[in-house]
């Protein structure tokens, strides 16, 4: 078969040229990019190999080797591993991130700390070779596979796919290095480079040959899986870079659980929370990345049974002998050891959370990125929601850091029984909504939730410390039972004969396009206000299914009138003496738009709106 030459997607020769250029700032890093990509290589083949032991006979001695060519200026990294097929080079390294790329470049900013950690999350490890190449030849052969091949490349333009009868089982990587990185032909840099960035590796990796290729083999690596070693063997460095291996990541650990269970069940777990988001935080599958091993042997890195979706940002290995060998990803789903595995987990995860909560910075770098998804298990777990409630975080009316259920408590006011909330978009939009006015006016503690599973949970009759919670923006507002420390002077109330004339005028103006009309309790400095009725939908919550499910109508509302405002004075007044007229009508609209603009909607009709501000505006000119 002749050489077939393919070229590169367009968008992918340019984040090569990112990636080469300007985003690594060692290196020397392309060397643990590849050495991971074949350890996970032959982790695949011996988890294959559990099933079909053929792929593996013959060769069963699982390692990864390099090869220093000084003569030819060539550095060899292989590995007896799974293997490619033809179909593999041209999907795995001939394309990146297919669904999207130019979007992704898109997003690319000046940040290169950032960038890079959002292009090594699309994996693209293996084209930092390209970094120390000129050259990059790929000799493979698949598992299984009649047929080897080698893909060849410059990094540039496109590449070549050729077959290759002598290609072993694995793969072989050629790199052609480039005058300036002659350094990675010395045996004492590649020394360095596995010692730093690899140790962890449970393959050994050998450098064949020695410095001259003709000497002893020598093994530059423990070889010894990470998680079996105990604490005090492992330094901060060795536990960074085996989570930049398990979790592709390229940012530093934010929190790092190393503990071996003993009793009834036996396990080893090496987790880490991360610092920054991985990519795929929020995609609807909610994936978990923790791999599981039994006795060392990788079996998969999708098992749903091991964390809840609550926790898939954790990265890591658990490793465990209490399950069998042979067990498969269908078999998992229904294990009890599993089960109790992923309880013991979750309950260390927890525990864990809790003692870093007591640093409040760090803590609160925690919950800014990860708060989202941890709160999801208020709505899912109910075993374990006390635990989630007291690492719960959030912004409230008490200042502007974040407080926490124990913080709130210890502030509550005399009379009042319960956690007061309000949902939105944003925590600067609800510090100005006039819902709160009455409830800060009392001095009474309001917790501001923006994220949209906040809607979720909250209305799930959730309690803390037999508080139960409630929301400012529903229902009637029950404030008379709390005391205030200091009495608030409270204006003169238009007469009640007034206020039910306009309320009556209102709600035979606005008809159905309120669910009611009633005097106010909660508005301090606000004419009016739109609040959902007990048992309704909230507005914010409402909102959201609106802009999800692509509907406009929006179920009627509270409107709710401050009658010691001097708007509603003024108008209470008019409507008693004229009970309607077409400037009463207008102003009874312009209320109703003025609390839908508080609430972040439109005006029911802008172009109506528009023209009886217009005739408000002109009588008042007159």
């Amino acid at each position: 078969m002749s050489a077939e030459t393919l070229t590169f997607q367009a968008e992918v020769a340019k984040l090569l040229d990112i990636v080469v250029n300007a985003l690594y700032s060692q290196r020397e890093i392309f060397l643990r990019e590849l050495i991971s990509n074949a350890s996970d290589a032959c982790d695949k083949l011996r988890y294959a190999a559990l099933t079909e032991p053929a792929l593996i006979a013959g060769d069963a001695d699982l390692r990864i080797t390099l090869r220093l060519d000084k003569d030819a200026k060539t550095l060899t990294i292989a590995d007896n591993g799974i293997g490619m097929d033809r179909d593999d080079l041209i999907n795995n390294l001939g394309t990146i991130a297919r669904s999207g790329t130019a979007e992704f470049l898109k997003g690319l900013g000046g940040d290169a700390r950032k960038d890079v950690s959002q292009i090594g999350q699309f994996g693209v490890g293996f084209y930092s070779a390209f970094m120390v190449a000129s050259q990059v030849e790929v000799h493979t052969r698949k598992a299984g596979g009649e047929h080897g091949w080698c893909w060849s490349s410059d990094g540039k333009g496109g590449f070549t796919i050729t077959e290759d009868a002598d290609a072993p089982r694995g793969a072989r990587i050629v790199l052609h290095l480039k005058d300036d990185a002659a350094e990675f032909l010395d045996v004492w840099r590649l020394r360095q480079v596995v010692k730093t960035y690899s140790d962890h590796i449970g393959l050994p990796v050998v450098l064949l040959g020695g410095e001259d290729g003709t000497g002893a083999d020598e093994t530059l690596n423990q070889a010894s899986a990470l998680w079996t070693r105990s604490r005090s063997e492992v330094t901060e460095e060795q536990y960074k870079e085996f989570y930049h291996h398990v979790g592709h990541a390229y940012d530093d650990p934010w929190l790092t659980v190393h503990y071996r269970a003993e009793g009834a069940i036996e396990y080893t777990g090496l987790l880490f929370i991360p610092t920054q988001k991985p990519f795929d935080l929020f995609q609807p599958d909610r994936k978990q990345h923790v791999k599981l091993y039994v006795n060392r042997v990788f079996i998969t890195d999708d098992c749903d049974g091991l964390l809840p979706p609550y926790l898939r940002f954790v990265r890591g290995v658990v490793d465990s002998a209490d399950l069998p060998l042979n067990v498969s990803r269908e078999m998992l789903q229904h294990n009890p050891v599993l089960a109790k595995i992923k309880t013991g987990l979750v309950k260390r995860i927890l525990s864990d959370l809790k003692k870093k909560a007591e640093d409040t910075d760090a803590y609160a770098a925690f919950w800014g990125t990860f708060g989202a998804v941890l709160k999801e298990g208020l709505y899912e777990d109910f075993e374990r929601r006390d635990d989630l409630l007291a690492l719960a975080r959030f912004h409230s009316t008490h200042g502007d850091g974040l407080v926490s259920l124990e913080d709130y408590v210890s502030r509550m006011k005399d009379g009042q029984d319960a956690i007061y909330f309000i949902t939105g978009e944003s925590v600067a939009a609800l510090r100005k909504s006039p819902q709160l006015e009455g409830y800060l006016a009392k001095g009474v503690e309001v917790l501001l939730l923006t994220d949209p599973i906040d809607e979720f949970w909250t209305g799930h009759g959730l309690r803390w410390k037999e508080k139960a919670f409630e929301s400012v923006a529903q229902g009637a507002a029950k404030l008379d039972a709390i005391k205030a420390e200091e009495q608030a002077e409270t204006p003169e109330q238009a007469p009640a004969d007034q206020t039910d004339a306009l309320i009556a005028l209102l709600k035979g103006t606005l008809g159905e396009r309120v669910k009611d009309v009633r005097v106010s309790s909660r508005l301090t400095a606000s004419a009016c206000c739109l609040v959902a009725d007990e048992g309704q939908m909230s507005i914010h919550l409402e909102r959201l299914l609106r802009q999800h499910q692509g509907q406009d109508a929006a179920p009627a509302r509270v409107l709710e009138i401050n009658a010691g405002h001097g708007t509603i004075k003024a108008l209470a007044a008019r409507a008693a003496a004229e009970t309607t007229s077409p400037a009463l009508e207008d102003m009874a609209f312009l209320l109703f738009d003025q609390a839908r603009i508080v609430e972040g909607e439109a005006p029911a009709d802008p172009v109506e709106f528009a023209a009886r501000l217009s005739r408000l505006m002109q009588a008042g000119l007159v």
